[in-house]
């Protein structure tokens, strides 16, 4: 594996700025467009309009070019390599999506257009939802939500307003979570309102039924679940704890994150949740990372669909329409109807696979998540927590606990050294239940190849650990930026988020 990543000594773009440079000019405007333009800027109210001009950089096009290209060899994506960021599902993007998602037609629409000149991208959505509807399970959908996590804050703020109508908002203020849960799962609850109840895990690394049953009572308002979990187990006793919720009243979330490992196999409605998000940029296929884009549609089951967001999109046999008569709806939770581009991207991925394609996404990230975890089992120093035999789905989660007893290396060198090796690290401590937990998801899109480059990587590390450790100590060496300080780093004193804060403004 010979890896080694461009450095530059690259400037900001700002410091590359000299006044009187020039990149691009704009068309001088004549007679009527200068007149459209005149008039436009007449209509701006003075207290919109800006007193001085922007701080915009002054650079040459030649230099705007090299500058990011030279920065596009510095970083890393999905398209460069391979990324098993356990959980996270960072899996190649198919470029027609990127085609079909640029598509002019659709970049140039506006949400406020009439409805009867938007009936192909109502369609579209309309579409997509019955999709949703369809592979989860579930009867109605909002595909507002922004990402995951958004799709969980209004999933659980369904599940106020769900007790709010029955007058049981008072006494119901707990969210059950199980240990093993995405952090963002506790937060979306507290940020609906919710008193957070921690459930552990049992010997295999699954809800504790019997815990759940002492925690469980008339104060629940919901429990927010995975299936599989994060440790890449699927939950075979789930129809017992979604029963056990609902007997107590209670609604129960399902958090799609790992929906990829169950498609065409088992669907969330099935097992009894009541509300369940998908997010499409794990799910399938669209583009993730850095924040966003994202997709988190929410759907829920007929008793709860009257307090989903508005609008939702509806169909009434000759056309598409938005309905916004919906007196019980939570309200927005995203301006206009959800992130665009990135659900037509999703509703492409879907047609293009057909049901058999998604039961095939379903197939292969389990085999390959299984196939590279024996091969690295088979290296020292890695073993697998919870082990009752049972196989992991589309990630799994090994501990370098032994390793790190025996030679000092932990989870993070391995990590470190990773990147040497050209390939992403995979989550590290992460879930809190496993001691050096390293979280490795390969995803069904993986090669062969890029399934033996991953775990070969792994087993080689396992003999540097044992023959020099001082070297994953002191890695990375062959990237452009070698092992930062992570305590400062996100310290929120030392945070630089803008030119303007670089030079001692506020951000």
């Amino acid at each position: 594996m010979n890896f080694r990543q461009a450095s530059w000594d690259e400037p900001l773009i700002f410091e590359l700025s000299k006044p009187g440079k020039v990149g691009w000019m704009p068309p001088k405007l004549t007679g009527e467009e200068l007149e459209v333009l005149e008039d436009a800027l007449a209509s701006i109210p003075e207290r919109l309009k800006r007193k001085n001009p922007p701080k915009l950089p002054e650079v040459s096009e030649v230099e705007v070019v090299r500058h990011y290209s030279r920065l596009t060899h510095e970083s890393y994506g999905v398209d460069f390599g391979t990324y098993p960021l356990g959980s996270c599902t960072m899996k190649y993007t198919p470029k027609f999506t990127n085609i079909i998602g640029r598509e002019e037609k659709l970049r140039w629409l506006h949400p406020y257009e009439d409805v009867k000149l938007t009936q192909g991208i109502l369609k579209i959505l309309y579409e997509l939802s019955k999709f949703l509807e369809e592979i989860t399970g579930m009867d109605k959908f909002t595909l507002q939500p922004s990402a995951g996590a958004h799709g969980e804050l209004t999933g659980a703020l369904m599940i106020r307003a769900y007790h709010k109508f029955s007058g049981e908002i008072d006494r119901r203020d707990e969210i059950i979570i199980p240990d093993t849960a995405h952090g963002t799962n506790p937060a979306s609850a507290s940020m609906a309102g919710f008193k957070v109840v921690t459930v552990p895990s049992n010997e295999e690394g699954l809800v504790d039924v019997e815990a759940l049953k002492c925690v469980a009572g008339e104060k629940t308002a919901g429990l927010m679940l995975t299936n599989p979990n994060t440790l890449g187990l699927f939950e075979k006793e789930i129809f017992e704890i979604t029963r056990l919720i609902h007997d107590v009243g209670g609604l129960v979330y399902y958090d799609g994150a790992n929906l990829n490992a169950i498609l065409g196999k088992s669907r969330p409605g099935d097992m009894g949740f009541d509300i369940a998000h998908v997010n499409l940029h794990k799910t399938f296929s669209t583009p993730h990372g850095g924040g966003g884009p994202g997709g988190g549609p929410v759907g829920v089951k007929e008793e709860l669909a009257k307090f989903l967001p508005v609008p939702t999109v509806e169909f009434d046999g000759e056309k598409y329409y938005l309905d916004y008569d919906r007196p019980n709806s939570i309200g927005k939770v995203r301006a206009f109807y959800g992130n665009i581009s990135v659900l037509i991207r999703a509703y492409s991925y879907i047609l293009a696979l057909g049901g058999e394609g998604l039961e095939k996404v379903a197939e292969l990230s389990v085999l390959h998540s299984n196939y590279v975890m024996r091969r690295i089992l088979k290296a020292r120093g890695y073993t697998l927590p919870y082990d009752a035999g049972q196989p992991r789905k589309h990630e799994f989660v090994i501990s370098a606990e032994q390793m790190s007893k025996e030679t000092g290396v932990t989870a993070i060198d391995i990590a470190k050294r990773l990147l040497d090796k050209g390939i992403h690290p995979p989550t590290v401590y992460f879930p809190l239940t496993v001691k050096e937990a390293l979280m490795i998801e390969p995803t069904e899109t993986e090669s062969m190849e890029g399934l033996e480059s991953l775990a070969e990587a792994f087993i080689e590390i396992s003999k540097e650990a044992y023959s020099t450790p001082e070297l994953l100590k002191e890695a990375p060496s062959n990237t452009a930026v070698d092992r930062v300080d992570e305590t400062m780093a996100s310290h929120p004193k030392t945070l630089r988020l803008s030119w303007r804060m670089m030079r001692g403004g506020g951000p």
